[in-house]
């Protein structure tokens, strides 16, 4: 691979447009630029990213090269929620056909694609396939997750959420109750807003204005706060890394003074041996001598 420079987010991109069996050997490869571009930060986020499973890769497949078909299916999810926030029943079974329509559509351009890369689809991974487009469809923030294109595992609506091939609850970020309320009544706010434009005096805009800005203030907050939960995780994750190099040079050093009192073990052991076989020497030369004198 050609060193250039990269960011993380370009970085990210390519390791997961890349073939799942290069994953690892692609992902270290781009850590390693990273690093050496001094973007310690990126380095560390690249390598904790986890190899996607057959069907996550798929579906991060799709998602490049069928956005416009994916984009269709997530307006049909928008669709979907305001019939169902409207009770409108009639609405939600005119909306059904065409959901299973473009799941099928777009697992069969999936089979496609990937028969073109030289992957065969089982079973078990189509149902997955489906089940990861359905969650899409179902939960907005598992539809921008798989818009992305970056999943590592594949996804699953259920009863309380969504959850992933493990059936541990996903890594996407979820619109709780109390923000998916926030952002309704901020729309319907809007909607006023606009049809009581000419009749709004000057106080009720003034107002307005400042529940906005203390909204905005409220969503800064909380961005902040997950910014800096994110740096903390960040931070012990390089703490851990360079107690790793640091204990990998121990090892290299003990192992060296290791082979290095190895070899003086053998050096002594051969020079006690030479000596031993002198000593005999001597002491037979000794005898020897000694015989001599005794006949004189």
């Amino acid at each position: 691979m050609d060193v250039e420079q990269v960011d993380f987010e370009e970085a990210a991109s390519r390791l997961y447009a890349a073939p799942a069996a290069d994953f690892i050997a692609i992902r270290n490869e781009l850590a390693k630029q990273l690093k050496a571009a001094g973007d310690q930060l990126g380095s560390t986020r690249l390598k904790a990213l986890r190899k996607p499973t057959v069907a996550a890769w798929l579906t991060n497949l799709v998602a490049r090269e069928r956005p416009d078909q994916l984009d269709d299916l997530l307006a049909l999810g928008d669709e979907f929620r305001e019939a169902t926030a409207d009770l409108d029943g009639e609405r939600l079974r005119e909306l059904t056909p065409k959901r299973h329509k473009l799941l099928d559509q777009l697992a069969k351009e999936a089979n496609g694609l990937a028969e073109r890369e030289g992957q065969k689809v089982s079973a078990d991974v189509g149902q997955k396939l489906r089940e990861t487009l359905d969650a899409a469809l179902v939960d907005p923030a598992a539809g921008e997750a798989v818009r992305e294109g970056r999943l590592s595992s594949a996804l699953r609506h259920v009863g309380f959420g969504v959850v992933d091939e493990s059936g541990e609850p996903s890594n996407v970020t979820p619109l709780t109750d109390e923000r998916r309320q926030r952002a309704q009544d901020r729309r319907k706010a809007s909607k006023v807003a606009e049809e009581s434009a000419a009749e709004e005096s000057g106080s009720a805009k003034a107002a307005r204005e400042k529940a906005e800005r203390e909204e905005e203030a409220r969503e800064e907050a909380e961005k902040t706060e997950a910014k800096q939960e994110f740096d903390r995780a960040v931070a012990a994750a390089e703490a851990a890394e360079a107690t790793v190099d640091d204990l990998d040079s121990q090892l290299a050093e003990a192992r060296e003074a290791l082979e290095q009192a190895h070899e003086a073990v053998r050096r002594i052991d051969a020079e006690l041996t030479e000596a031993k076989k002198v000593a005999r020497d001597a002491q037979k030369e000794s005898r020897e001598a000694r015989k001599r004198y005794n006949r004189l």
